[in-house]
């Protein structure tokens, strides 16, 4: 597989999102979903719906997003919608939770290294074509987030997410924090469902990563810590494989003081073993060519 191209800049500002889209060269075709994160309510780190507004706008976008499979406000149609009105989303646009109703829909995962299904919010069946927007941040299951997470964890419904997190044996949120996949297979399940997204979309995706609030904590956490390290940039892809990646390595460059402690998040937790699992399965590659648009 050839070297995937992958734009970074350091100014990080609505109208730079924009631009860091248009370098990709990319048509999104039809009805366009962009999914983002929508923050847990106390949280305190995730990209507010004015930031994102400029993005949004320019592809003519709906916002998606799916319910939790853990204890908080979004772990429920009724919860979460509540939450995306309170923190502002609806606001500015038109908003879909993909599961807000069943049945989910279920995406095949035939070469998958644990799964062999995914299972998402069935509303992603009316979208020609997806943007994924991204904070990158550490995470405290998967290490960190970007693309691939939101992807996996985040375009699954809740029966969904159980799976990814259970390694495929659990689908009930009630229980599945008690039937948690030892980590490598969580990381892997990860990795299956993001392909089959990825695949769902294949020619009408695209990614962009915001290294910003880099807090070892996730938009999922309601208490979570204040950013560790200084704003890094934007990033964007049409591969996400190699996203995540450049990410990844502009953290192990840093010279941040905070760098070990997001890095100690990412390796405990084996944060990279994901990537490496979606470069094998071939919907990615590791290698790629940073290319800055300042």
């Amino acid at each position: 597989m050839e070297k995937a191209k992958v734009y970074f800049t350091k100014t990080i500002t609505p109208e730079k999102v924009v631009e860091m889209f248009k370098v990709m060269d990319v048509d999104l075709p039809g009805k366009v979903a962009v999914k983002v994160h929508s923050g847990e309510a106390g949280n305190q780190n995730y990209l507010r719906p004015e930031f994102m507004k400029p993005m949004v706008e320019h592809v003519n976008g709906t916002i998606v997003e799916c319910n939790t499979a853990y204890g908080g406000e979004r772990n429920s149609t009724e919860k979460h919608r509540k939450l995306i009105v309170a923190h502002g989303w609806t606001k500015h646009f038109d908003v879909d939770l993909l599961d807000a109703e069943g049945p989910d829909l279920e995406l095949s995962i035939p070469n998958g290294k644990v799964l062999k299904k995914n299972m998402v919010g069935k509303n992603i069946v009316n979208y020609d074509s997806m943007l994924i927007l991204s904070h990158f941040k550490g995470h405290p299951a998967g290490g960190y987030g970007g693309a691939l997470k939101q992807l996996s964890i985040g375009c699954a419904s809740t029966v969904g997410k159980c799976l990814i997190h259970s390694g495929g044996t659990v689908t009930d949120q009630n229980i599945v924090w008690n039937h948690m996949a030892e980590q490598d297979i969580f990381c892997e399940s990860m990795a299956d469902a993001a392909e089959s997204v990825a695949e769902y979309f294949k020619g009408k995706i695209a990614y962009v990563n915001m290294m910003c609030n880099l807090s070892v904590d996730c938009d999922c956490c309601a208490v979570a810590e204040d950013p560790c390290m200084a704003d890094i940039g934007i990033l964007s892809s049409l591969d996400p494989v190699a996203l995540d990646q450049a990410c990844i390595d502009l953290i192990y460059q840093s010279k941040d003081p905070g760098r070990e402690h997001f890095l100690q998040r990412v390796e405990s937790l084996h944060g990279t073993h994901t990537i490496d699992a979606a470069a094998d399965l071939g919907f990615g590659t590791k290698e790629y060519e940073l290319i800055c648009v300042d």
